[in-house]
Parts: structure tokens; sequence; C-alpha cells
């Protein structure tokens, strides 16, 4: 799942946080290579207009934005057939190597239903129970929040655990670094939860990462082995594992950015992020889902273990502003809104890693499954690769060319109603925080509001002023955009009354633009007292990374990652940090409240995206320097 899209920074986005980051100007069409179908036929006639219309947009994208996308490679299954299988464009630009249906790309995210596999594998063998305490699998596990001990395995599958985030440590690096999800665990240790388990859904990067030790524990094997014997080689997928240590053959599509191409990515998050495969290969996972946990007459899971992937997760969350957005196990959405919008169920799931995007698709009443995946393009282009359109495009074309829809669902319109009379925007004003980028809602005298967010230095103007219509929402004339203000307020399950003010967001945020989603963009923050006089003395500071490799790509690209320690203004009593090692390129701020003189915590609970990896700051004193720790970052003072 993606926040919309901001500024492309001068280094791939990193995908896979938001969901969980080429041809020479001549010839550019030219140079798209054709690919085949899986057995080398040619396309299956029943879907030939949707094949012909993805194949110019993708020959559109590889065209236009030739300095970021080199390679796509998409797949296309009905029932137990692969109808199409093509490769386009250049799996190394370098060395001029074409991109084949057996070239395999970083899948990101995508990652994350296979983890949830393992987990109905081992609950199947009897020894996993989705809702017994994760404590109870891991003894060692632990953290400075006592409700940890009630994290379920349902809760890490469905986002609604509580963790902080991501651990981003080592994470996409340029070369194998062992040890990630030992370090990830080992870092909870000194943080809190940012909400009680199963209050609302934010995503998660490092719920998957527990079920990696999860999965390793129960099964007595490290996870990659297990994958590889439980799921990989039953299902045939050849083409398809993670990458512990440099490959010794096989043909892999290479980071390409900026015009520019790097060497092999590695993803250590293995659960979360980590496989490496081709759509080919996810197709027959696919039709283990379609299959209902069988795949060629061979029981790889029950197909009770497959219905409660596809289950709706939502309907315990206490706060849950976004209902059209439907968790699963493993899958970011079980009734993707796009798919929706034409009355087809559809479970997909998004990933991302420093230089690929991707997307997978089951819809299993219509036994139809896409896989795209490749280069993560420029957003700011207007041709470019986006696979969460192409995808949602390409099925809605096939369930039409079939006859399973009579006609594409209209595009979302994007004329705001007429204006009504304002309510009273006095509570609303102020600064909003979320995990990235502090936002700023300011009132007009026309009884309008404007937005703004920090730069770093100062509020920059987000758009136009937005006024009050009919439809109970905030529109600007110029953007699809609208916004409201949300107030979800209640007591939790320790007893304890909240009032969250968030400010939400509306528009055809995913997809190709045949639905509108509904997020919390930010939730706003109220002056704290005065900050102490050991914060006052940590303003202004900068703090260097002492533990991160440097074939890490942050620190290959932007040099050796910091973290600085600054304030707003407009909101005493509040840290505003940037932490250089989970930017995607642009600076990002988060906004945290001291908990001690020594330790600054969490501020929102923002369900979706927007609450997404948060982080804990803990100072400790050795030998007369303070020591900084940011989950399992280690920073120095700089000098100077």
């Amino acid at each position: 799942m993606q926040a919309p899209s901001a500024p492309i920074p001068t280094w791939p986005v990193s995908s896979s946080r938001r969901q969980f980051l080429g041809y020479g100007a001549a010839g550019m069409l030219a140079a798209v290579l054709p690919g085949c179908d899986a057995d080398g036929g040619p396309p299956h006639a029943a879907y030939s207009q949707t094949i012909e219309w993805g194949s110019q947009e993708i020959a559109r994208a590889l065209a236009g934005d030739p300095d970021n996308v080199a390679a796509v490679s998409i797949a296309l299954l009905k029932n137990d057939t692969v109808v199409w299988q093509q490769a386009f464009g250049h799996a190394s630009v370098q060395d001029n190597l074409a991109a084949t249906i057996q070239t395999r790309f970083n899948i990101g995210s995508v990652s994350k239903v296979l983890a949830a596999l393992a987990a109905m594998i081992l609950r199947d063998r009897g020894l996993l129970d989705l809702d017994a305490p994760v404590a109870h699998y891991l003894p060692g596990f632990t953290m400075l929040s006592p409700e940890y001990a009630q994290i379920t395995t349902r809760h890490l599958l469905s986002h609604s655990s509580g963790l902080p985030g991501t651990s981003m440590r080592n994470a996409f690096t340029f070369e194998p670094i062992p040890g990630y999800a030992v370090n990830a665990e080992a870092a909870l240790a000194d943080q809190h939860l940012k909400h009680l388990p199963g209050m609302l859904a934010v995503y998660c990067n490092d719920g998957f990462t527990m079920i990696e030790r999860v999965v390793a524990a129960l099964a007595k094997q490290d996870y990659a082995s297990f994958i590889q014997a439980n799921v990989l080689d039953p299902l045939g997928m050849t083409d398809s594992g993670f990458l512990t240590k440099r490959p010794a053959g096989g043909s892999f599509a290479l980071p390409y950015s900026g015009g520019r191409q790097y060497p092999q990515e590695f993803v250590s998050p293995l659960a979360t992020g980590g496989l490496t495969s081709t759509p080919g290969d996810m197709m027959k996972l696919a039709r283990l889902f379609l299959d209902r946990g069988t795949y060629q007459s061979r029981s790889i899971v029950s197909a009770d273990g497959i219905a409660q992937m596809g289950a709706d997760q939502t309907t315990g969350l206490i706060i849950n502003p976004s209902p059209q957005w439907v968790w699963g196990l493993g899958w970011d959405s079980v009734r993707h809104p796009g798919l929706a919008a034409a009355g087809v169920q559809a479970w997909q799931k998004n990933g991302g890693t420093a230089f690929f995007s991707s997307d997978f698709y089951v819809l299993p009443d219509q036994r139809l499954a896409l896989m795209v995946t490749g280069n993560t393009g420029d957003a700011q282009r207007a041709d470019t690769y986006r696979a969460g359109a192409l995808a949602e495009g390409v099925l809605l074309r096939a369930l039409l060319e079939e006859g399973s829809i009579h006609t594409l669902p209209p595009l979302v319109a994007h004329t705001a109603p007429p204006r009504a009379t304002p309510p009273d925007l006095a509570d609303a004003v102020g600064v909003y925080a979320n995990y990235n980028q502090p936002m700023r809602v300011t009132a007009n005298q026309d009884g309008s509001f404007s937005l703004s967010s920090w730069n770093g230095s100062a509020w920059q103007p987000m758009n136009a002023s937005y006024s009050y219509r009919s439809d109970d929402w905030w529109w600007s004339n110029e953007a699809p955009i609208s916004y409201r203000f949300e107030v979800v307020s209640g007591t939790d399950a320790n007893g304890q009354p909240y009032r969250n003010r968030y400010l939400m967001l509306r528009g055809p945020l995913f997809g190709a633009g045949y639905n509108e989603t509904t997020l919390p963009m930010g939730q706003q923050l109220l002056p704290l007292a005065p900050l102490s006089a050991a914060w006052q003395a940590r303003m202004g500071k900068t703090w260097t990374v002492t533990n991160e490799s440097p074939a890490t790509v942050p620190s290959t690209l932007n040099g050796t990652p910091y973290a600085t320690l600054s304030s707003l203004p407009e909101l005493p009593g509040y840290i505003l940090v940037r932490n250089s090692s989970y930017d995607d390129g642009l600076p990002e701020y988060q906004l945290l409240a001291p908990l001690a003189d020594d330790r600054a915590g969490m501020t929102v609970k923002i369900p979706a995206n927007a609450g997404r990896d948060l982080y804990e700051l803990h100072f400790t004193t050795v030998g007369g320097n303070e020591t900084l720790t940011i989950g399992s970052w280690v920073y120095e003072a700089s000098v100077g």
C-alpha cells in the first residue's frame, strides 16, 4: 500500500515503506523487447485486446521514463492457464541484456503473502495458534509496554500489532548482511508500542519480521529454508527465492535509477520483503489460492488457511476511519477498492524495494490472477511505470473481454460540488503530525483553510485554499483531492480515554482512478509544557550513525546516515526529528514527545499508512559522551 506520491527524490523512493525502495534518447520504442507466453506460443486469443492494451501501456512507460524504468515483467492467469506472460526492456542496461520471462525481480512486500502462508502451514500442523500471544512462541521477545504480551500472530499479519513500524538498519543493501531479524527483535526491547494491539491497523513491516522469527522458532529451521521446502519447491517456483548470499547464476533485473545502473539489490527483511521472483512463478502461487490450498492435486495448506487469509480483519478494530481498505492476513486488501468499483472481489498485495515496485492480485470468484513487477518509475512523469494503475487496468479489461463485467467502471469525477456555509474552524486549525511531514492548517478570512507542510526551515504551501462544499468536504477548485476533519473518541482497552482529530483526505489515491479512498493524513497535536533544559541543550545538534553498514543503499547513495533534533515554534514541547536513514531521499520529519530527559516517544495513532514507521529516541551517557539510539541504530554527536 502506498501513500499519495510525493515529489520523487534524487534516489529511488523506498516503496516498501509506502505500502514495504535506461534507454537512450533514440529508438526507445524499438528497444522494447517482445516477450513470449509461458509456452512460447502467441498471445492468448481470448484476451488479445487486453494484452494489446497492456503491452502499449508498458511500452509507453519504458519510453516515457527511460532514466528509471529499464524493465517490466507481467503475467496474467485464467483458471490453470497463463494466458499472457511477457518481459519488456533490459535486465541490465549496462550490459545490453534483455529481460526475459525467467528474469527475477525483487518483489518487496508481495513477500508478505508467503509469510502469511507459512503461518497457515504451521497452524495446520498444530504448531501455531493465530490468536495466542507471540511471546508464547518467542520467550525472549519483550518491549517496554507491558501490552506487548497481548500481541498475537493475527495482529502481526493484519498490521494491528502496535509495533512502531520498520527497522530500517541494513534493510536495503548492495551486499548480503545477515542477522537483520534478530537485530530487529532485539531493538524492540527498548521501545514502546505505538498503540494497543488490535486497536487500529497501520502498515507495519516489523510485524512480518516477527513472523520470520516465529516461523524459525516453531519450524526449527531458518525462514528462507522453510519457505523453500514448504512453498517454493512444492509449487515448482524454480525462479524464486531469497538472496541471502550473492547469486551464483540466474537472470536478475538490476536497479536502474536516474539514468544509472546499480549493483544487485539485497533485501534483508526476508519475510517482509525479501523474495525475488518472476510473474510466471507467482502465477503458480496464485493457483494455490484459486484452488484453495492445493496445487496439481497436492495439498500445501488447508482451504481454511486460504479462507483465513482472505477474510476481513478490520471488523474488530476500534479506530477505523478508512473502511474502504479491508486488511486480510498478508494481503493489503481482500476487497480491493478499484476492482470493487466493478463489483468484483480481489485480494491484492503491493510491494516495493528501494528500486522495484510490484503488484499481485488474485480474483477468487473469476479465477483470474495477475503479477506485474518492474523498476520504480518517477511519479512526477505522466508516462511512467505505475504498478497499481497498470495491474488494475489490465484486470478490468480482462474481465470485460471475458464477459465477467459489461463495462469499465466510471472514472472518479473531479468536479467540486457547490459551496456551502462552512463550520467553525477554530478547533481544527493547528499542526497535524504523521510519520514523515508535519502539516499546518490555517484558517482564512473567507471561511476556507490553507494547508502547508514543514520543509525543514519553513512552512511550504501545499495547494490553493480549500472551501467547504455541499458534500461536507473541503475542496479547492483545481485538485481532485478533498479534505475533512474527523474526531474519533472513546475509551481504550486499558480504560484510558482518547480523542484523536484527524485530517482526512479523499481522492483517487491508488490504481487507475476508478475509485476514491479515504485516508487519515495527519493527527492534530496540542502544545505541551516547554522542553526541559536537557532537551533544549540537544536542539540543533546532528548525530551520526556508528553501526550502519556502508553497503546499504542510503549509505552508498547519500553518505553516512544522521539524525538532527530541532523544534517547531508553533508547537512547543515537542522534538522535531529528522532521521536521514528513514528518508526516501527527501527530508522526513517526525514530532516526538518527551517521556523523560533521556527518552522521547511516538505521538500519533493514525491508521492505514500515515502512522507507519514511527520511532522513539533514547539517550545514554558513556564516558561523559551522550549516545543516541533509534531502533537498532546507534548515533554519536557530530563534532562541529
